[in-house]
């Protein structure tokens, strides 16, 4: 089922058709090291969160992210590919790759600096040949924009896909991923202007509970749907979305992980809520990272 209307997501919600199926966690991740000093200039071209700075201290963003899979590892196993210097966003592989029930997707990337990265064949042949994961390429369509867990966030637990449109991915895209993922309902929706991937203001923790910044949408009924349907919401502000609080994810169902600014912007309040929906607030220093546009979420590429 594939909607995009509101009330017709909220309606079918309700309706009992999708109830908690599988495990909302993954049972792996997987990262990629940065390798680049240098920020991807195509990239800038509509990533309003990259940093003005043309480059990044190489040295400390491996260190950052070196602790960031250590402390990862608390939760599931999680392993680290060596990044490529021709790929300098390669850190953020969840755009590129991503599972779902014994498959790989690869998405079809907008900008071709990025469509470099679904070229990698250890990671492809990892989970071909370690893993024995079937392969669904979306990389070599010309008809669609696809950019996978950037775009779309994903309630694992019902098979519920909430997909955000921009230059990162169209309707094409977002048909193609409800089809790649094997999700029963994707509800498809419009983003703000000069937004460019949803899991920057929206992540839904283990199935439960979302963190929503209803300025990153086009419709403000659309994350008020989404915080109806769930029960509760985690609502941020312009400044936390800035400081990328929204891009958190939950790899066990008693934690959340978001950088260490994510989390500073945080109130009181706000921790609280996570606190009382069962989640422990991990956070690791992201800062040089983040200078590239993304964050912690960006960084982890799922295995289910």
């Amino acid at each position: 089922m594939f909607v995009t209307d509101p009330g017709d997501f909220a309606a079918a919600f309700r309706s009992g058709r999708f109830p908690v199926r599988r495990a909302a966690t993954a049972r792996g991740a997987f990262l990629v090291a940065p390798a680049s000093a240098a920020l991807a200039a195509e990239s800038s071209q509509d990533n309003r969160y990259m940093a003005a700075t043309p480059d990044v201290d190489l040295d400390r963003a491996l260190r950052q992210h070196a602790e960031l899979a250590r402390r990862l590892g608390d939760d599931v196993p999680a392993l680290t590919f060596p990044g490529d210097p021709a790929c300098p966003d390669g850190m953020f592989p969840n755009n590129v790759f991503a599972t779902a029930s014994g498959r790989l997707i690869v998405g079809r990337m907008r900008h071709a600096v990025r469509r470099r990265e679904a070229g990698r064949r250890d990671i492809r042949r990892f989970f071909r040949d370690v893993l024995g994961y079937a392969e669904t390429d979306l990389s070599q369509r010309t008809d669609l924009v696809a950019e996978l867990t950037g775009a779309l966030v994903v309630d694992r637990a019902r098979g519920i896909g909430y997909c955000g449109l921009s230059e990162r991915c169209d309707a094409a895209g977002a048909r193609a991923m409800h089809d790649a993922f094997g999700l029963s309902l994707t509800f498809c929706f419009e983003l703000a202007p000069g937004e460019y991937h949803t899991n920057v203001v929206f992540a839904l923790l283990a199935g439960r509970l979302p963190l929503l910044a209803a300025a990153g949408f086009r419709d403000a009924a659309v994350p008020q749907a989404i915080a109806r349907a769930y029960g509760d919401a985690v609502w941020l502000d312009d400044a936390q979305k800035r400081a990328f609080t929204g891009n958190a994810i939950a790899l066990a169902p008693a934690r959340a992980w978001m950088s260490a600014r994510g989390a500073a912007a945080l109130e009181p309040p706000q921790r609280a809520a996570i606190e009382r929906h069962g989640f422990a607030l991990g956070d690791v220093e992201l800062d040089e990272i983040e200078k590239a546009g993304g964050s912690l979420r960006c960084c982890v590429a799922e295995i289910f």
